[in-house]
């Protein structure tokens, strides 16, 4: 049975400005520039200097130029009047669609001013890796068939440069899709043309083993190519696990011996494809949201002036709003509605493009004081332990908006561009009682690691007495924890002959 009643409720709902501010905060700087440029296509009430001194220069020349036209009206004789008045009943501008009156400057490629000249990212251009496939397939004597089966296995080759599907799979798939009837043994011998004739070595293989052995049949003959062929054919396993001491025995060698074979396979590319791509990669240059600067002591910051933008209300649409509010027909009402809907929305905007400049320049401030030591330096043992607590209770700012500043924004010191995100870190207690950073300790086991015996590293018992000897009581499992943070493979996969 259907009933009414009265209900209180307390709720906490967004504002539509407070949901755009959120997001605002969360963007890097050319993220932010991207942002800017769509609202300004959506609402054309929103406007940044640069438009406006393009306008006003345009406004200028035209009536320069009508007042040029007005003089030499003026200083014609007669016949030159009746002239233009022919000239004026004929003019082919008349005729030209609306769309081709663009003005002169938007046509123009270097309009652009120094501000916009540094925002220019470095691209690197050159031709892409199945292009490059490609172009070394006119290089083989191929009849039509072949070239076909050629091409479609180009395509089946990976990221790394390998073939890993099945070529009966690949034989049915060309039946399919080119009604071509073949087999696996015509594939084969395409492949291995592939696989003999193309740059990188290595390319076309179906796994690691099959890499490494095209790669070393390319090498020139010695007697530590032959052995590494041989390790690389029978003891595969025990390699990529870096049993040595099974492989010395397998082949009834020493290490020693051993060892110019190993640094043979060492030397190779296990991932032609990738190396083959590295080259044409974007170069993208880090752009910082702060520059904090050291001057003899004195920590000064300042924000990327990228992030401050001059944005306005359009000055053409205020006029509209002003000339529109004495119609009083509908078609005035309504076209003050939008109007003021449009600069409303700009204003909102701009309002929230200032606070996210204030929200930025707090939260930094504070972490610069909080870990000063640290920026003075550059030091990373003198970081101090932090987290987005400490920052959000100091300024009185959700834990949320702090970690919304700081997940994607790049600071520049006078020691590297670094990404706030990585001053975060937990604290740990030593047998002293005070609290340290995490990075402390990362520190000591990145150089306890560069600096072991590669024929016996440390495993992650000997790094933990290490930071015990130090004062760092710490589990053995936190240790394994940190190595794989850093990227540290285990003692057995660092070990060399």
């Amino acid at each position: 049975m259907l009933r009414q009643s009265f209900q209180q409720k307390l709720l906490q709902k967004l504002s539509p400005a407070q949901i755009q501010l959120m997001k605002l905060l969360q963007l890097p700087i050319t993220s932010l520039e991207q942002r800017i440029k769509e609202e300004m296509e959506i609402n054309p009430a929103l406007e940044d200097n640069t438009e406006e001194e393009i306008r006003d220069e345009n406004e200028e020349q035209s009536e320069d130029s009508s007042d040029e036209e007005i003089n030499e009206r003026e200083e014609a004789p007669d016949g030159a009047d009746n002239e233009t008045a022919a000239k004026e009943e004929f003019a082919p501008e008349d005729y030209l669609d609306d769309d081709d009156d663009i003005a002169y400057y938007k046509l123009q490629v270097n309009n652009k001013g120094k501000d916009d000249e540094d925002r220019d990212m470095p691209m690197a251009s050159s031709v892409s890796f199945q292009e490059n496939l490609s172009n070394q397939l006119e290089n083989l004597e191929l009849n039509e068939q072949e070239r076909i089966i050629a091409e479609y296995l180009l395509g089946c080759i990976d990221e790394d440069g390998y073939i890993r599907r099945e070529l009966t799979s690949i034989v049915d798939d060309i039946a399919f899709s080119q009604n071509i009837t073949t087999t696996t043994a015509d594939l084969e011998a395409v492949l291995k043309m592939i696989q003999d004739e193309f740059d990188p070595a290595g390319i076309g293989a179906k796994d690691l083993q099959e890499c490494l052995r095209l790669q070393l049949d390319r090498k020139k003959y010695t007697e530590a190519r032959a052995l590494a062929l041989r390790i690389v054919n029978e003891q595969m396993e025990e390699f990529s696990k870096k049993h040595y001491s099974k492989i010395a025995k397998h082949f009834d060698l020493t290490e020693d011996q051993l060892k110019p074979a190993l640094d043979e396979i060492l030397k190779l590319n296990p991932r032609p494809g990738g190396s083959a791509k590295e080259g044409q990669r974007s170069i993208l240059a880090i752009i910082p949201d702060f520059i904090l600067a050291n001057n003899n002591g004195a920590l000064e910051l300042s924000l990327n002036s990228r992030n401050a933008p001059d944005l306005h209300v359009s000055k053409i649409y205020q006029q509209m709003l002003n000339e529109y509010s004495s119609r009083k027909d509908k078609t005035g009402q309504e076209a003050v509605q939008f109007v003021r809907q449009k600069i409303e929305g700009a204003k909102s905007f701009i309002n929230n493009i200032k606070e996210r400049q204030n929200t930025l320049y707090s939260i930094m401030h504070c972490i610069m004081d909080y870990q000063k030591q640290y920026f003075m330096t550059g030091d990373e043992l003198l970081l101090k332990p932090m987290i987005l607590k400490d920052i959000s209770d100091r300024i009185k700012l959700d834990i949320s908006t702090v970690s919304r500043v700081t997940s994607t924004k790049y600071v520049q010191t006078n020691f590297g561009t670094i990404l706030l995100k990585s001053l975060f870190n937990e604290a740990l207690t030593n047998d002293e009682g005070e609290d340290v950073s995490s990075k402390m300790v990362k520190k000591i086991i990145s150089d306890s690691i560069e600096a072991e015996n590669k024929k016996k590293p440390l495993t992650d018992d000997a790094l933990t007495k290490i930071l015990n000897t130090r004062g760092y009581n710490i589990a053995r499992r936190t240790v394994a924890k940190y190595r794989e943070m850093l990227d540290i493979p285990v003692a057995r996969m660092r070990k060399e002959i």
